[in-house]
């Protein structure tokens, strides 16, 4: 599948340009032809002869950045001075930082901060351990922990390569939700180890969020946290894109006049994300549910590929006890999400569904079919991508999930929160504005975290695991 230019491929190149009328005319065609995609264009500064400008430029990948650079070394009069890949620019030193919410600038300011009036603080948690999510950053801090094993689409690239992700996801959760939150990369793939590091950090934060943990050892590793911890444990590849999905699928149904309760769904993937989603169909009375894996659709008495995960789903899915590979499960099918591999689905697939079909088609970067495919044969469709439109994105759920958890001081993230979360995105979107191409709110929407939080604040109450009296936000 070919991607447009987009900005996670941009470059800006500093050019000297001989100072001769139409030479920046033969540099943006040449930049045109080349496909890439001129954003801004600034005047630097100026030699004998040449003007010296930068130029802004997005392109498909790092190859095609590759070919465009190319090209403007080719072109008489031109000379290529530096080029700045803007991604690697946006990362230097990190994109995070602490900083404290009050100055010190005095003696007075110093006591009061650290020794000697620190002291008076420490022995109230000492004698109250639950005033630490009062009198210190437990109030509003989450823990972002990560091993590495599954980091968006590039797989087991270790806690060190992880860390930009983590950061980015710290950088989210405090730009929309004001939820301060620190990134933990783990240098261990071993499931107990990484329980038991967490279990001794957990006295330093109000939650965690457990982020890019393959399956099915992040299954095992999320169950065991809830276990020994106090605070809400939320995994999420996991939960939060199942919440994400089953807004959008809410608003699809509406659009197309399908109810859960009537609709067969076929779900390619059964890791960490499929896994959660499943679950979630059936909290909402999915009856006809057939899953797919690495090794073929999951049925009562598959032998290979098999883990306790998978055996729940063969027993709680696929009532008809449907073998074979993926495309058998279509005929009929009103609804297929793919949360697993690129280009799997094919046309001749979607030709078996029923009319007005649905197609959530996530795999990222590259879906299990292209949209522009899918539109021929579904009426709703939906991706991972942000180039396309109805796009599945974590970033609707996390923040305000954790606002409101730490609003009331939730001990764990249970099913209805997770339900309630997915209702009140879905219902930011009036009937009357519902359309094909629009399912889910943009993540720009600023009601979507006060939305969210106060669903998961009242689902937490009314399911009594909030220690604090309901906010009203």
């Amino acid at each position: 599948m070919t991607t447009v230019p987009n900005v996670s491929y941009s470059i800006t190149v500093r050019l000297e340009i001989r100072n001769v009328p139409g030479m920046l005319g033969r540099v943006t065609t040449a930049i045109g032809r080349a496909g890439g995609d001129i954003g801004a264009v600034d005047l630097v500064g100026f030699a004998k002869d040449t003007i010296i400008r930068d130029m802004t430029v997005k392109a498909r990948d790092e190859v095609h950045s590759e070919q465009i650079i190319s090209t403007l070394k080719k072109l008489a009069g031109v000379d290529v001075v530096s080029v700045s890949d803007r991604v690697f620019l946006y990362h230097l030193g990190g994109k995070i930082a602490v900083i404290g919410h009050n100055p010190i600038k005095t003696r007075d300011d110093l006591s009061l901060a650290y020794t000697p009036g620190v002291a008076r603080v420490s022995r109230a948690i000492a004698e109250d351990k639950d005033k630490s999510f009062t009198l210190t950053i437990r109030k509003n801090t989450v823990a972002v922990v990560s091993d590495g094993t599954a980091v968006l689409g590039l797989g087991d690239i270790g806690p060190e390569a992880a860390l930009p992700v983590m950061e980015g996801k710290a950088l989210l959760f405090k730009e929309f939700a004001n939820v301060d939150a620190f990134p933990i990369v783990l240098r261990t793939k071993d499931p107990d180890a990484i329980v038991e590091t967490v279990r001794l950090i957990a006295g330093g934060f109000g939650g965690i969020n457990l982020e890019d943990i393959s399956a099915p050892r992040c299954f095992y590793i999320e169950d065991e946290l809830k276990k020994v911890l106090d605070i809400p444990v939320f995994h999420d590849d996991q939960h939060g894109t199942a919440v994400v999905l089953l807004a959008a699928l809410t608003n699809a149904l509406r659009v197309v006049g399908k109810r859960f309760e009537g609709i067969k769904v076929v779900l390619s993937g059964a890791g960490a994300a499929g896994m959660s989603i499943a679950k979630l169909l059936i909290q909402k009375r999915v009856k006809d549910l057939i899953v797919n894996d690495r090794d073929g659709l999951i049925f009562r008495g598959r032998e290979k590929g098999m883990n306790p995960y998978v055996s729940w789903l063969s027993e709680h899915s696929n009532r008809h006890n449907v073998a074979g590979s993926l495309s058998e499960a279509f005929s009929g099918a009103d609804v297929f999400i793919g949360v697993s591999a690129p280009n799997i689905v094919k046309p001749a697939d979607l030709r078996k569904m029923t009319k007005s079909a649905i197609v959530f088609a996530m795999a990222n970067p590259d879906p299990e079919i292209a949209p522009e495919i899918a539109r021929r044969y579904a009426r709703v469709v939906a991706t991972g991508r942000s180039d396309y439109p109805n796009q599945i994105n974590n970033v609707l759920c996390f923040p305000g999930m954790f606002r409101g958890t730490l609003d009331v001081r939730a001990r764990s993230i249970n099913d209805e929160m997770m339900l309630a979360a997915a209702e009140a995105i879905a219902h930011l979107i009036k009937t009357s504005d519902l359309s094909e191409d629009y399912i889910v709110p943009s993540v720009f929407d600023k009601n979507v975290v006060k939305a969210v939080a106060q669903a998961v604040s009242d689902a937490a109450y009314r399911s009594g695991v909030a220690r604090k009296k309901l906010k009203l936000l």
